[in-house]
């Protein structure tokens, strides 16, 4: 299996979405952050089944100092 090395972590900023505001450190300027909320479900799921909501976020290529930004995607599935 391949690797790659990590050249360095900075700041990311989440805008929009559920998870407006959420700070975090991101390695190499990742295109897209996925965040996933657990889901409840009604009734006992078969073999340790489990649901979340997922939501993207897309790295913002017009911010160009500070924190790098992630927009929320409104058409993600």
């Amino acid at each position: 299996m391949e690797t790659t090395e990590v050249t360095g972590w900075e700041i990311a900023v989440l805008d929009g979405g559920p998870a407006d505001g959420l700070r975090m450190k991101v390695s190499d300027r990742p295109r897209v952050i996925q965040v996933t909320y657990p889901c409840q479900v009604e009734a006992e799921s078969p073999d340790g089944l489990r649901v979340e909501a997922v939501y993207l976020y897309r790295r913002d290529y017009t911010v160009t100092d500070g924190a790098v930004r992630y927009g929320f995607d409104i058409a993600s599935p």
